[in-house]
């Protein structure tokens, strides 16, 4: 691969969960890089990391931390990318922002690349990536809507740890050490034990009284389809379950939707894998999820309420396509379609 054609890329958050998937979702899909420059606090600088057999040193990230640099893989949370993203555009990079600071600005795409990949040609410098209940999702319904257009959607979903950060997943395991030890868990990272428990989701609420993650997922649909007036609600539930999202959903279409057909259609689905045991009442599970790519969807049904309606259960890997991956999906569009600035002559200096 000639040298021109490879992008020069750096991860904002590099020591986080998602930087670290990240990292190894570059090296796996052998993205065409040049140069990959790990980025984090002050804290985090010096620490260092693998990467195509090799050690890199994480930088701590500073005003001179974008020169030289194509693309930037942002995963530091939404005040970071707010504080960066200037610096980042007037560089010459574009940014792929895992924050909510962006998704719902109307001048910044928000892709999901197996749904609205012909969004990223208007970019301005910054594109958002979705939340991760919202991605999960989104995959899932869009080749049924497809088929027969959405009238209402109905989403319940039960949220990992990891979706709060490592230190989440390290609190829930101390937790469950010490209940089954007898003794008073602790609190850190959430407002109440999530060992052997769940609640609803701890993110602000509104005045409506839908806390912030349910909104995300109303909004954020409601974009990528390109549908604002897209009837959504959603119930979002933090479990007691280290990694991978479920989600039990409620579909109501425009008219009858063959059960059939909508199998077949998940079947044949990017990024969607079809696992349905009937027999053995055997359907997607977070142990099936975790590490995996794909959106894993059954127990596809009939709403006995509704003729027009079915319901579906999926699970996910929040950090991978919910996270990571996705990310790296709009990055390796970014490089198929040449709408980085570097491919049309206004390289970073």
């Amino acid at each position: 691969m000639i040298t021109e054609s490879l992008v020069r890329v750096a991860i904002l958050g590099a020591t986080g969960a998602v930087g670290w998937e990240l990292i190894q979702i570059l090296e796996n899909r052998n993205f065409p890089l040049s140069q990959l420059k790990l980025l984090a606090s002050e804290k985090s600088a010096g620490k260092t990391l693998p990467f195509r057999g090799e050690n890199l040193v994480v930088e701590a990230v500073n005003d001179n931390s974008f020169e030289n640099v194509d693309l930037v893989l942002a995963s530091a949370g939404g005040k970071t990318s707010k504080f960066w993203a200037q610096k980042i555009v007037d560089s010459g990079a574009v940014m792929v922002d895992n924050s909510s600071a962006f998704r719902m600005d109307p001048d910044v795409p928000l892709i999901v690349p197996e749904i609205n990949p012909q969004t990223a040609k208007n970019h301005q410098g910054i594109i958002a990536n979705p939340n991760c209940t919202t991605i999960l999702m989104a995959v899932a319904l869009w080749p049924l809507h497809q088929y027969i257009p959405l009238e209402r959607i109905v989403v319940a979903t039960y949220q990992s740890a990891s979706g709060a950060g490592a230190q989440a997943m390290l609190e829930v395991q101390n937790q469950a050490q010490a209940i089954l030890a007898g003794e008073t868990p602790t609190t850190e990272v959430f407002p109440y034990p999530l060992a052997f428990n769940l609640f609803p989701h701890n993110s602000p609420l509104s005045e409506e009284g839908y806390c912030q993650e349910e909104l995300k997922m109303v909004n954020e649909t409601r974009k990528i389809f390109n549908q604002p007036e897209l009837k959504i609600t959603a119930t979002c539930v933090r479990v007691p379950v280290l990694r991978a999202h479920s989600e039990a959903i409620n579909l109501e279409f425009t008219k009858p939707f063959p059960l059939d057909q909508a199998r077949a259609i998940l079947q044949g689905a990017p990024g969607v894998k079809l696992l349905e045991d009937w027999q053995a009442n055997y359907f997607p599970m977070p142990i099936d999820a975790t590490g995996g790519d794909e959106v894993l969807v059954g127990r596809i049904r009939k709403d006995l309420s509704n003729k027009n309606a079915l319901e579906l259960w999926l699970c996910g890997d929040q950090i991978r396509k919910g996270a990571a991956l996705n990310a790296v999906q709009i990055a390796e569009l970014l490089v198929k379609e040449k709408l980085l600035p570097k491919f049309q002559g206004k390289v970073a200096v």
